[in-house]
């Protein structure tokens, strides 16, 4: 310390702390006016006595706490203006009043106020597998549908040589493996070769020739009518005629290339009518014939023995008899 000081005359009795390791009460000394010697309070210096220029010092235990104390430092731009009280900044709990709680945020709730939603998550996310699963069948089914496509384009799956752009495919020149299907011969009644007492006529309504023509006059022996049929191939047929007849079974003898059938020809009342008028009892029957290549003659006539009340329409050739 400089010459002149005017401190105490020791430097040990310059401490200011000094009163906190000798209780200056116990030493004797007297409170002095404003505190001193283990007062609070400013004390003039006096010789052996440490400073008393510290304000509000207090022995260490003094400090009662719960008491009022100071107010917190409020800056100079937080204050309010001259005549108007002064906003104090502080902790609730510095007025002694219970601390604040915060009261916790609600508990969320889901659509039915038991949490969350879960039911429609679940309805949600089966409605996108859903989804899925029909794009997936749909792009499996056109994918299926393309390669047939293409295999029936290009030959049921055969490769094939496609035409060159800008120009047209040529035909084949091969013949066709396909049968081309071959008219079998058909012919009206009325237009055969006539024998014995068979005759046209077109009186009763029904017949399917020409103008409604048929042949009649066909119920005694000697009458007969005769068809040149040619035939593509040699093979097995069978001749099969249109016919009326009074609703009673007839007959007649059917001969091939001068050749009679052991058996004649049905003509029986398969549609087992009752009626006698002849225009209500139109049918057809059939026999089986053997026929060659080319032209082929075929006779049905009125022989001993037959039955041949009937009139005939037309006669046809079809598929179907022996081989």
């Amino acid at each position: 310390m400089a010459a002149g000081n005017d401190g105490a005359s020791k430097p040990e009795d310059d401490d200011p702390f000094g009163y906190l390791y000798a209780d200056g009460q116990a030493a004797g000394a007297q409170a002095p006016q404003g505190g001193g010697y283990g007062y609070p309070g400013p004390a003039p210096a006096q010789p052996g006595v440490p400073r008393t220029s510290y304000n509000q010092v207090r022995t260490v235990g003094e400090r009662q706490y719960g008491q009022h104390q100071q107010q917190p430092y409020v800056p100079p731009q937080q204050q309010a203006p001259h005549g108007q009280p002064q906003a104090q900044y502080a902790a609730p709990e510095t007025y002694g009043g219970p601390p604040t709680r915060q009261s916790p945020p609600p508990p969320q709730r889901g659509g039915s106020g038991r949490g969350p939603n879960t039911r429609g998550l679940l309805i949600g996310a089966v409605a996108v597998v859903a989804v899925v699963v029909v794009g997936i069948a749909a792009a499996v089914i056109s994918n299926s549908g393309n390669k047939d496509d293409k295999g029936d384009q290009a030959g049921g799956g055969t490769p094939s040589t496609a035409p060159s752009q800008g120009g047209s495919q040529e035909p084949s020149t091969e013949p066709s493996t396909e049968p081309t299907p071959v008219e079998l011969p058909k012919q009206d009644a009325a237009t055969l070769k006539l024998g014995g007492s068979a005759a046209t006529e077109k009186t009763v309504k029904g017949a399917e020739g020409v103008d409604g023509t048929y042949v009649s006059g066909f119920n005694q022996v000697g009458a007969s009518v005769t068809w040149k049929a040619t035939m593509p191939t040699k093979g097995g047929y069978r001749l099969t005629v249109r016919y009326a007849i009074p609703a009673v079974d007839a007959n007649a003898t059917l001969t091939v290339n001068g050749k009679a059938n052991t058996l004649p020809i049905g003509l029986k009342n398969f549609i087992h009518s009752t009626d006698a008028n002849l225009e209500k009892n139109w049918q057809t029957t059939w026999a089986p014939v053997t026929l060659q290549k080319g032209e082929n003659e075929i006779k049905i006539s009125c022989e001993t023995g037959n039955q041949c009340n009937v009139l005939l329409d037309w006669l046809e050739v079809t598929p179907g008899g022996p081989s």
